[in-house]
């Protein structure tokens, strides 16, 4: 068979594009939950499909998907958002297997808060409220929220640590970006190393005897 005809492709693509999305998980209305699987989600499949012909066709190229913290901390209140961006890290990491040896990287950026419009208008949530989780998911709700404008994480500097991943001879499959999240995650990986081995006798003894 022929090699494909070379082409001049997309040589990076970030996927920056999505949304917050603020609910109890019982509070959620369905169609809601749908549209942010659709931007968050099905949107970054199909920029990813749209390039990797060209990509593919070159053998090379750099795909970045943008997740967040909230994938490994999953908040009260975020369980639909951290949804989205833990399903897309579970894709990029398949994604990453096939296209490394094709010579396409693909890097998930893991960012805290920073001070964009994330937390300002363009953050959503469920309609009504539901008592019972007014002191878990309702403490992340708009109206109790007092993030907006003061987060930490400075955009400019987060865009230049992904353009030096792009131009990495061996960039990272994951990078997390802010004092905040580096931290978070290096918390959730403590206690998640505790529990493994706190039960590890039970996970061992499930195995067939004999």
């Amino acid at each position: 068979m022929p090699d494909p005809v070379r082409q001049d492709p997309t040589d990076v693509l970030v996927n920056n594009a999505g949304y917050g999305y603020r609910s109890a998980v019982e509070e959620a209305d369905d169609a809601d939950i749908r549209q942010v699987f659709d931007t968050n989600v099905f949107g970054a499949v199909d920029m990813i499909k749209a390039v990797l012909p060209g990509m593919r066709a070159n053998r090379s190229g750099s795909i970045l998907n943008i997740s967040s913290i909230g994938a490994r901390i999953s908040p009260a209140g975020s369980g639909y958002y951290s949804a989205t961006k833990a399903a897309l890290e579970g894709l990029s990491g398949s994604l990453h297997k096939e296209l490394q040896p094709l010579g396409i990287n693909v890097t998930v950026i893991e960012p805290g808060a920073f001070r964009t419009d994330f937390a300002g208008r363009s953050l959503t949530q469920s309609a009504t409220p539901i008592g019972d989780y007014a002191e878990t998911a309702g403490k992340r709700r708009k109206e109790n929220d007092t993030m907006h404008g003061t987060q930490p994480g400075d955009p400019a500097k987060a865009a230049e640590a992904i353009l030096a991943v792009v131009e990495s001879p061996n960039p990272p499959s994951l990078l997390v970006l802010g004092q905040d999240a580096f931290e978070a995650f290096a918390a959730v990986a403590e206690a998640q190393r505790a529990e493994l081995e706190q039960w590890r006798d039970l996970s061992l003894s499930t195995g067939i005897e004999g």
